[in-house]
Formats: structure tokens, sequence, C-alpha cells
């Protein structure tokens, strides 16, 4: 996985049938500091990302052809999760100033998928959830 900037749309006259319905992007990797890490990208996007918004980008080929429904399609990046903050309870300017300053934590992102079920919260099959 990749940290990385929305930095355009991809217009296609002509592209591989697989990616027929699928939103083209041009992503930037990017550090922590947002400085560019390494060439663009092109990635699909089906969480509707806005230009200059960080991204999580996944290199797992094999995910996006499964996404794309072609076992032979060129797919490999794909966006998987649109970083809300790189700090809880930050914006997009306290953490490029928290970046300057070297504080900071880990990334947040919201992903499409749905939140998964702790095995310690999960219902026993009596319905009660575990202690």
């Amino acid at each position: 996985m990749l940290l990385a900037r929305v930095e355009g749309n991809v217009t296609a006259t002509r592209k591989h049938p697989s990616f027929a319905g699928w939103r083209l992007i041009i992503c930037q990797p990017i550090g922590r500091e947002g400085q560019p890490e390494g060439a663009p990208c092109v990635a699909l996007d089906a969480l509707g990302a806005g230009m200059h918004q960080r991204v999580l980008l996944s290199s797992d080929g094999l995910a996006a052809r499964k996404a794309v429904g072609d076992d032979h399609s060129p797919a490999r990046w794909m966006i998987i999760g649109i970083v809300d903050e790189v700090t809880p309870g930050t914006n997009a300017l306290e953490d490029a100033a928290a970046a300057k300053t070297g504080h900071g934590a880990k990334p947040v992102f919201r992903s499409s998928a749905p939140p998964s079920r702790s095995p310690l919260t999960a219902p026993r099959p009596g319905g009660h959830p575990t202690p």
C-alpha cells in the first residue's frame, strides 16, 4: 500500500474493455510530508476521490483484476481508501504543520469495505456477545 495524492483524471477514447465504467485517476505517491516519491501511476477509483485528496493505493493486481471482473485485465493499482486525517482529530493544514515539526501518527483512512467484527465482540450462537 502507498500513500498518494490525486493529481488528475485519465480521459481515454480507447481503453481495455475491463475498464468500461471505471474511473481512472492519476495518483502521485507521496511521503509523510507530502513530497512526491516515485513516478505517478494510473489507478482504478471506485470511491470517488477528488483532486488533491490523499488516498491509499493498493498494488495488488490480482485484487484489481477481480474488481473489474477480468483475469486478463492490465489493472494493477486501485484506490482502497481516502485519507481523512493523518493524526486523529486534526485537519489537513494541522497535519501539514505537524509533519514539518516532526510530530504525528500513522494515517487514518476510510475504506469502502464494511468494518470487520472483532472475534471478541462477535455474537455467540446464543446471540450474546463474548465477554
